[in-house]
């Protein structure tokens, strides 16, 4: 089942429905629920910069979100104000990890429900009162200046927890094609790029990339132009891993005899 707290953040956040008995069918419109896809990861080896040491990428932080949070956390930093808020339309989106949705779908299948929209209502029923149906990405805005934040979590399984936050503004953004429309461009992003400089200190990877080790699947940070990526794909890996083997073990399978 769903984590109490979690269960009470849904009723703060999200229009949710009214109670029902376990096997009733749920209103999922108020929901933004979307299918889960592989992340595109970049897995590859990171080499350390000459004399440079492996930084604590654990503990950077972006506008406060660290890798690991748990999802009710990040939700409570931003519930009082502040510089950023959740956006206007599906600020949280939910989802399935794709093996336990074949799972229910099978099982709603076994109960003869085939018509595509039963289908989809049953296969959410049941990873709603499961605990399977969990909050994936949180979206938040700062109406002043444009900025976003794009958290990512992982599932039930391993916490709910944050494995990728990205950060965007409008530092590279030109107005047009005049020469003063670049110069304002190169400055922004000069003025940004301080700041992240001031922030985390000098990347210690190449030009733009701070790493815990030469390990991908550990915590790394990388900067773009107008933006940050604050990554776990270790953490992202191993939850993905946990609900594939979660899900095979429990696939209701006919109890066959031969």
């Amino acid at each position: 089942m769903i984590k109490h707290a979690l269960f009470l953040l849904l009723i703060a956040f999200t229009p949710i429905f009214s109670v029902h008995a376990v096997n009733d069918d749920f209103d999922f419109d108020n929901f933004a629920i979307s299918e889960s896809e592989d992340a595109d990861l970049t897995t590859t080896s990171h080499t350390l910069n000459p004399g440079a040491m492996p930084v604590a990428v654990a503990n950077f932080d972006i506008a406060g979100i660290m890798l690991g949070m748990p999802f009710e956390n990040v939700v409570m930093l931003f519930s009082d104000g502040g510089l950023y808020a959740p956006r206007a339309n599906d600020a949280v989106v939910y989802t399935i990890a794709p093996d336990w949705r074949y799972n229910l779908d099978y099982e709603c299948q076994q109960q003869n429900i085939f018509v595509p929209d039963q289908l989809e209502q049953c296969i959410r029923t049941l990873a709603k009162n499961r605990g399977l149906l969990y909050a994936s990405e949180y979206h938040l805005v700062r109406e002043l200046t444009g900025e976003t934040i794009d958290v990512y979590f992982t599932s039930n399984a391993t916490d709910n927890t944050v494995w990728r936050i990205e950060y965007n503004n409008d530092a590279n953004e030109v107005a047009g094609d005049a020469e003063k429309f670049e110069n304002q461009r190169q400055k922004k992003i000069l003025s940004f790029w301080a700041g992240v400089l001031d922030k985390y200190g000098a990347p210690n990877s190449g030009t733009d990339t701070w790493v815990s080790s030469n390990n991908a699947y550990d915590p790394m940070m990388t900067a773009y132009y107008g933006a940050l990526e604050l990554i776990d794909n270790g953490r992202y890996a191993t939850d993905a891993a946990q609900n594939v083997t979660d899900a095979r073990v429990n696939f209701p399978a006919k109890s066959y005899a031969f």
